[in-house]
């Protein structure tokens, strides 16, 4: 599994020529860091904060939930992209809805991702200013690469899309990632 090699390996991996894993990968790896930043910072800040410690599960949670995704988007993207290299001897029917459907679920991955890095945001929002001042910089770092990850993942959202640009996901990810960019604006020096 991606997420179980080390970063060398995971970084040989992202930089191999293979379409797989992508960007949602690399973007999920970020993310996980971003949220262990996050714990690293409550966790020593426990001694003048009382509830770092419920804040340190919260990003443990968040570092979880984005880790999966390393593995969950590069497996639904090369599901997306062998069903686009379909046999000739399937009928346009077929390989039209084998497309769809692993094109929609393609999909899922960065879009969990942009809903995981707003969360992260909101989290740092609420601990920024509780943690112990030494780990300030480490809350605002966990933020902004939230909203740098959060924009990416909309990119691979909008990527990944069949339809058209009013659909819902486009609007929940555009607002999301509006969201966490403007937190990590507030957030830093």
């Amino acid at each position: 599994m991606l997420a179980d090699l080390s970063l060398t390996a995971l970084l040989e991996e992202l930089a191999a020529p293979s379409e797989v894993p992508g960007s949602g990968s690399a973007l999920a790896a970020a993310l996980a860091a971003a949220a262990a930043a996050m714990q690293m910072a409550a966790r020593l800040s426990a001694e003048t904060w009382p509830e770092a410690g419920g804040a340190a599960a919260q990003a443990e949670a968040l570092r979880e939930r984005a880790a999966t995704l390393v593995e969950l988007d590069a497996e639904a993207y090369r599901r997306a992209l062998e069903a686009r290299a379909a046999r000739a001897s399937d009928t346009q029917e077929r390989r039209d809805w084998a497309l769809g459907r692993a094109t929609a679920a393609a999909l899922e991955p960065p879009l969990e991702l942009v809903r995981v890095a707003a969360d992260l945001a909101e989290l740092c929002r609420e601990s920024a200013p509780r943690v112990a001042r030494g780990v300030q910089a480490d809350v605002d770092a966990a933020a902004g690469l939230a909203a740098g990850v959060a924009r990416g993942a909309r990119a691979l959202v909008a990527a990944n899309l069949t339809v058209q640009p009013d659909d819902p996901r486009i609007a929940e990810a555009d607002r999301l990632v509006a969201f966490a960019s403007q937190i990590a604006e507030r957030t830093g020096p």
